[in-house]
């Protein structure tokens, strides 16, 4: 059997020059990096401006559980399976990051025979984004800093510095440190924190920016302290909003690849969907919304998390709404939800079956408060029995929502051809899509909403520090705008053991964040990690180059 990378280093790839003349983009309209991968121009952007939009597709799914389920590989599926079909769907990704590549998750371009190419650039540096990233991101740190060294005419109170440097990798080491040290020359000794990149704001600033002068205003909005009197100050008032936006110029470009059967993919973007919203750049989906008679796209972790952020932030920024929404499950995921241990899922368990298919039914319910048809997509593995399908078919069928079963990972866009039928199907039915409230709601109505509507909670409890960051944002006057919930991708609640529906439960926000810049409050719950560590046995380990030069061990 082979690996991803064996089966990504055997694909057929077509020149990207060739993958944009299919959709429509012209050769000049290209900015190649290398024949198979080049960002989109401008120029595309604004000659499409005027063409109507295809329909979206968001693919979301279910708690993620250790036996994975494969929202990515079949987001790919189904997009290579709309080309069987004979219709014209363009993929919109998230990129991968450098943290899970070396971590424990692995690379982001899907699995098996439903996969983005070239593998090994998307999961690696790809066209630099995450640099370019990166090197913004710590630019305004080191101007801060400097800013305080020579002479701190603003008064910034370095015990209130609220952002963070960033690194594209996991590192426990640079989760807590102290900079400075070394005497007068080297600035005013202070505690400093690192995030992993896709965690920082600018990461999600770039993934909302409408245009490049977007890009520069809201990086300019970011709250980067306060003053020794309590007042705030942004990233413009210590002017490294201009040149952070030069770093940035060619990253908040789109990205256009391909899949194994050489179907038009776009991958832009990939804040967390924790600290932000999880999804890919609004510039790739509008693009990809021109370009295609569909777009598919996808928001991370479950839907609780992603699917919600999508749908109440990314939507409402973007003026776009999904026609369908595919949820992504396995049996293997309904049976751990059941009780059973990892070792035993291959094994067939109707009671398992029948007790996990709660936290199915959960996300069903979330996903059609939204007002949007919904298509459940059980991602196929060898040992799922006839017997077992079947039952999650007919589940699906008593909560209102569509079936297919696809076998895209083993089989590529032939295996989801079912899938994609259903899809086109769903697009075409009655869509009455709305947010699940209002942005004129109070703030705290609006935590409260979602804690009740979308995790089941009873309600919400605050820290003493928590509710006290939330009240001073609302004296900001940053309170019309979304919430972005941290939470566990783990469970429905804030308890990552809590597995099924969880009920009978309150969720804590433990503390709160404004990510002005991006446009969102952060409230977080429980212990959210914005620095993963590596592991015992890191993926990094595998990861090798063998005596030809090809790469081997990335998945």
């Amino acid at each position: 059997m082979l690996t991803d990378i064996e089966i990504a280093q055997q694909a057929k790839m077509k020149k990207i020059t060739e993958i944009a003349q299919s959709i429509g983009i012209t050769e000049d309209e290209l900015e190649p990096y290398g024949h198979y991968k080049a960002k989109i121009s401008d120029d595309v952007i604004n000659r499409l401006s005027e063409k109507e939009d295809g329909k979206l597709v968001l693919v979301t799914a279910v708690n993620p559980t250790p036996a994975g389920e494969g929202k990515t590989t079949v987001s790919i599926g189904l997009g290579q399976g709309m080309a069987k079909i004979g219709k014209n769907a363009v993929i919109a990704l998230r990129e991968p990051s450098l943290g899970p590549v070396f971590g424990i998750k692995g690379g982001a371009a899907g699995g098996g025979y439903s996969q983005v190419v070239p593998m090994e650039d998307i999961n690696l540096h790809f066209t630099g984004d995450m640099h370019a990233i990166t090197s913004a991101n710590n630019l305004m740190c080191a101007i801060l800093d400097n800013h305080i060294q020579q002479g701190n005419v603003l008064g910034i109170d370095q015990r209130r510095v609220l952002v963070k440097r960033c690194l594209d990798m996991n590192d426990r080491a640079l989760r807590n440190i102290v900079c400075s040290l070394g005497g007068k020359l080297n600035g005013i000794p202070r505690e400093d924190h690192f995030i992993i990149t896709v965690a920082s704001e600018v990461m999600a600033i770039l993934c909302l920016a409408a245009d490049l002068f977007d890009l520069k205003k809201r990086l300019g909005n970011i709250l980067v302290a306060y003053t020794y009197n309590g007042k705030p100050v942004y990233c413009r008032d210590i002017k490294a909003d201009g040149a952070m936006t030069v770093l940035l110029k060619d990253a908040i470009k789109p990205n256009l690849v391909q899949t194994l059967e050489n179907t038009p993919v776009i991958m832009h973007g990939g804040p967390f969907a924790n600290i932000a919203h999880g999804c890919n750049s609004i510039r790739a989906t509008k693009t990809a919304l021109k370009l295609g008679d569909y777009c598919i796209t996808e928001a991370g972790f479950g839907s609780d998390l992603g699917a919600e952020k999508f749908l109440d932030i990314k939507c409402r920024f973007a003026g776009i709404k999904p026609s369908c929404i595919v949820l992504v499950s396995t049996v293997r995921s309904m049976k751990y939800n059941g009780g059973v241990e990892k070792s035993e899922l291959a094994k067939e368990n109707m009671d398992a079956l029948e007790k996990g298919s709660v936290n199915l039914g959960a996300h069903i319910d979330n996903l059609k408060k939204f007002g949007v048809p919904v298509v459940v997509a059980i991602n196929h593995f060898y040992a799922d029995t006839d017997k077992e399908i079947e039952f999650v078919k007919h589940f699906c069928e008593s909560k209102g929502a569509e079936f297919s079963v696809t076998k895209c990972f083993a089989e590529g866009g032939e295996g989801s051809k079912d899938l994609a039928q259903k899809v086109v199907d769903a697009c075409d039915k009655e869509n009455d899509f709305h947010q699940l409230y209002d942005l004129d709601m109070p703030l705290y109505d609006k935590i409260e909403t979602i804690a009740r509507e979308i995790y089941g909670a009873d309600g919400v409890d605050y820290t003493k520090e928590a509710k006290k960051s939330i009240d001073e944002f609302i004296a900001l006057g940053a309170d019309k705008i979304p919430v972005c919930m941290a939470k566990t991708q783990y469970s429905l609640s804030d308890n990552p053991s809590a597995l099924g529906r969880p009920k009978n439960f309150r969720i804590t926000v433990s503390s709160a964040s404004l990510s002005n810049g991006a446009g969102f409050i952060v409230c977080q719950t429980g212990s959210i990690m914005t620095m993963p560590g590596l592991s015992k046995q890191p993926a990094a380990y595998g990861i090798d180059i063998d005596e030809n030069g090809n790469t081997v061990g990335l998945f």
